[in-house]
């Protein structure tokens, strides 16, 4: 993950807590493969601050979170406390060969270069594990969530989605990937949606001049869809999920 976008999240690891959504409990079970799972023993990499590491705890697995940044592992240590955490990338883990039941990844895999990527999650799997990939993206089938993509520019994620699957390389098989999708919305007030654009890597790395911009034109959009005070707007989102075994 050597992209500076890629690295970027850290100095706005409080601001991504803030505006980053969860993920639906139906996609954490399909992604962590059912009840035929019962309790795996999950790596969550790119785990940020733990957005999907609590949802996968809540699941009733166990898990142990990987980021390459310190300051966002601090961040998912408050609010998860006692999920083992480690510095690393999925292209170099920090954890022994076959210690793990299923290695996850959510807003994270397009940042992963996929040949060592797949390389290093094969290696840490348990016979019949599994890699598992995840990203919630806006539904911008809704015209003012299209603008406001248009104004915070799309992101690496969404740009590798809609070209088609993520990319994998051996030992896993683009004819073997699962796929399932949930869509779903939630309710978010200005503050939230506020915090969700200045929490992305465009934002984040954006020149004065642009940030300006970004500022600027999102106030207005927010004050035209009535996202003012602490009134609450339904955000729609779509959840992509994957599932590779090795």
């Amino acid at each position: 993950m050597s992209d500076p976008l890629a690295t970027s999240f850290g100095r706005a690891a409080r601001t991504y807590e803030a505006g980053r959504p969860s993920y639906p409990e139906a996609a954490v079970a399909w992604l962590l493969g059912g009840p035929e799972r019962p309790r795996p023993r999950v790596l969550d990499v790119g785990a940020g601050t733990g957005k999907l590491t609590r949802a996968v705890l809540a699941s009733g697995a166990e898990v142990v979170a990987v980021d390459p940044d310190p300051d966002m592992l601090a961040v998912l240590r408050e609010q998860v406390p006692g999920v083992p955490t480690m510095v690393g990338t999925a292209e170099a883990l920090p954890v022994p060969d076959g210690c793990v039941d299923v290695v996850v990844l959510g807003q994270a895999w397009h940042w992963v270069e996929p040949v060592a990527g797949c390389r290093e999650v094969a290696r840490v799997l348990r016979p019949g594990g599994h890699l598992g990939l995840v990203w919630n993206t806006r539904d911008e089938s809704v015209p003012w969530v299209a603008r406001l993509t248009r104004i915070m520019r799309g992101s690496n994620a969404e740009a590798m989605l809609a070209a088609g699957d993520p990319p994998l390389a051996a030992p896993f098989s683009a004819d073997r990937l699962e796929r399932a999708t949930w869509t779903w919305s939630r309710e978010v007030t200005r503050a939230d949606l506020l915090a969700m654009a200045r929490s992305r890597s465009y934002v984040i790395t954006a020149e004065p001049r642009e940030l300006e911009r970004i500022e600027r034109e999102l106030a207005d959009l927010l004050d035209e869809v009535g996202a003012t005070g602490d009134a609450a707007v339904a955000l729609p989102y779509v959840t992509s999920a994957f599932r590779a075994a090795a």
